[in-house]
């Protein structure tokens, strides 16, 4: 059965289905799905017990209103109003520039954007501040006073929730693109400056006809990532 459509029925298959979908389908989430994702993935862990997460959750009339917002601001602000953090180290270095840089050209491939086609990747780009078109969308900030133990610690929440996602038979898109829009994003939802905004979520049923959706994203091979300590040969 497609990745699209299909329902996980083990972590393993959770895992393996997962993707960060680009395109959804007009259809509702059922509240009682996201009730329910979202209070199995408080179960993430956090050192020290801390759980240094805030989540808000918005759907509706308020994220089509927000979404217009975004829309409007753009028009002369497209690089956004700045982030609270860097999404990316600012040197970024091999082998990871490279693999950003191929992602890219993967993901713009299959939807026929040429590299030199400017326009056409930032009407791509600017589909991050429609969630996509999924119908649930979800914002993440933790306190300031908060270090890196604690960002790890909200990755873990996150990838608890795509995995959940993935029982449901639906699919997500972290989107730490939103981070650009920190400042309206925090209005939008009262925030408090004491907070910092982290990123958002998509969240829906992907759209099975989408060829975006279609992104194969390559892993690097287990020996370029682990080294076995203590392991006979």
């Amino acid at each position: 059965m497609s990745r699209l459509t299909s329902q996980a029925r083990s972590v393993s298959d959770a895992l393996e289905t997962r993707f960060s979908c680009r395109a959804f389908l007009d259809k509702p989430v059922p509240e009682d799905d996201i009730r329910y994702i979202l209070q199995t993935a408080l179960r993430a862990p956090s050192g020290g017990n801390l759980q240094p997460w805030h989540v808000w959750v918005v759907k509706g009339a308020q994220l089509a209103s927000f979404v217009d917002e975004i829309k409007g601001k753009m028009t002369d602000n497209p690089g956004g109003e700045g982030s609270e953090y860097h999404i990316y180290p600012p040197d970024l270095a091999d082998p990871y520039n490279t693999r950003r840089r191929d992602i890219g050209e993967r993901m713009y491939a299959t939807i026929g954007v040429a590299r030199e086609d400017k326009l056409g990747r930032l009407a791509q780009m600017a589909r991050n501040f429609e969630f996509f078109g999924a119908p649930c969308a979800m914002f993440f900030a933790l306190d300031k006073s908060m270090q890196e133990g604690q960002w790890s610690d909200m990755g873990m929440i996150i990838q608890s929730i795509m995995l959940l996602a993935r029982e449901r038979g639906l699919h997500s898109c972290p989107q730490e693109a939103w981070a650009i829009w920190a400042p309206s994003v925090k209005k939008f939802l009262d925030i408090p400056d004491t907070m910092t905004f982290f990123c958002g979520l998509a969240l829906g049923y992907a759209d099975p006809d989408a060829p975006i959706n279609m992104l194969e994203t390559p892993r690097a091979p287990i020996e370029e990532m682990v080294r076995f300590v203590g392991f006979s040969d």
